[in-house]
């Protein structure tokens, strides 16, 4: 069974396509415009051992909150798609990951109904390289809400923005790579509901 999605977006504000193979071995292709946020979603890719392309062409002329905000629209609509009918997955992820001074936990469900909880978390700093740290937020709660998904991220230590950051990323790939695993003993969906 291909658990793969290619997934186009072209409004505007921004143009993007997204490739993703959930069963990869942590090939990251990925073309933002943000040299920071590529450098995330390539950690991603690497740790969630998923394939995927990225290639967004987007307004930075204005700021990069369209690019952001719309590739992580994009990215859980691939991440929806590549997922199926969920049949046999473990639907239920989470990691505590640390980075240097950095713990950031991460916990989802893809069980079909959005949430996102940052627990208005608030980095040191405005910006890493080129990049707001408040466009961190905007994403994942793109991803949540395209991927009708469940995320609660919480950062437990932390001074440097950069390993908040990638630990966040990092977090969440190891977390979905756990809930998009295929266990045997599952038949059908992971819920007494019968559907997810």
């Amino acid at each position: 069974m291909s658990r793969t999605s290619l997934i186009y977006r072209d409004t505007k504000e921004t143009q993007i396509k997204v490739s993703l193979n959930l069963d990869g071995e942590g090939y990251g292709n990925i073309d933002s415009g943000i040299a920071f946020f590529d450098h995330m979603l390539t950690g991603f890719t690497k740790h969630g051992l998923f394939d995927m392309d990225v290639r967004c062409d987007g307004d930075l002329d204005v700021d990069a909150h369209h690019t952001v905000e719309d590739t992580g629209i994009v990215i859980g609509q691939a991440i929806k798609e590549a997922v199926g009918d969920k049949e046999g997955i473990k639907r239920f992820g989470y990691f505590i990951l640390p980075m240097d001074d950095a713990l950031v936990l991460c916990s989802i469900d893809l069980g079909g109904r959005p949430y996102f909880d940052f627990n208005d978390y608030m980095f040191p700093t405005e910006k890493v390289g080129e990049m707001d740290t408040e466009l961190f937020k905007e994403f994942f709660a793109a991803v949540s809400y395209s991927a009708m998904m469940n995320i609660h991220i919480r950062v437990l230590a932390g001074d440097n923005s950069h390993h908040i950051a990638e630990a966040m990323f990092k977090a969440f790939a190891k977390a979905l790579d756990m809930a998009t695993s295929i266990d045997p003993r599952i038949k059908g969906v992971q819920s007494t509901k019968g559907v997810l």
